[in-house]
């Protein structure tokens, strides 16, 4: 399963975002990396903007391009607004789901813990980390994998009512996928509809 394993912090220098989570790195130095990253003024074109939205989305959840143009394609073919499809489906990913839920730290941390079967939906371990998750459906923490310490630790102090579209259950260590979110609750910082305007030029 393919994925990015590249240095994060100088992509969310890039960004000038902390997408992958708390960055000590990007609170040092927050501009661009490079030689001349403090200097740049460059002004972007239209696309230079429409594509680095895309990027950025592409970083957040951990997602490579050829998986974000399907995923695009799908929202394309569902009917609603494209752009806010399209971020529904990238939330709805179990990797995502788990992070959201509290399980794990970051979406890479969340991802791991699919790929490595300590996951299950509905019952059932699952360890494709882009499953789609639908309404109802529960995710759980494995019965044995249930004292791991990376889950205690993050699972530990969680604010597990931040997010409305998703019910915890602190005594089964599983929550249930209530419904796509809205676009208003989702609280990542992406213009969707640059992306919409990428892809449909």
């Amino acid at each position: 399963m393919a994925r990015y394993i590249g240095p994060k912090s100088r992509i969310a220098r890039k960004f000038g975002e902390a997408i992958f989570g708390p960055d000590k790195v990007l609170s040092r130095r927050n501009y661009a990396p490079g030689q001349h990253g403090a200097n740049k003024r460059k002004k972007l074109t239209e696309y230079a903007v429409q594509l680095k939205e895309k990027q950025k989305a592409k970083y957040t959840y951990g997602v490579l391009e050829k998986q974000f143009r399907n995923l695009f394609e799908k929202a394309s073919r569902t009917k609603g607004v494209k752009g806010e499809v399209l971020l529904q489906l990238l939330e709805s990913r179990l990797d995502n789901v788990v992070y959201r839920m509290g399980i794990a730290p970051t979406r890479a941390a969340a991802r791991q813990l699919v790929s490595h079967k300590h996951i299950t939906v509905d019952g059932k371990v699952v360890n494709i980390p882009s499953y789609q998750v639908k309404a109802g459906q529960v995710v759980a923490v494995r019965e044995k994998d249930k004292s791991m310490e990376v889950i205690v630790n993050a699972l530990s102090g969680q604010s597990h009512s931040k997010y409305a579209w998703i019910e915890w259950n602190d005594a089964t260590m599983s929550g249930t996928f209530l419904h796509m979110p809205e676009r208003a609750d989702i609280p990542e910082n992406i213009k969707e509809q640059l992306i919409v305007e990428l892809y449909s030029k």
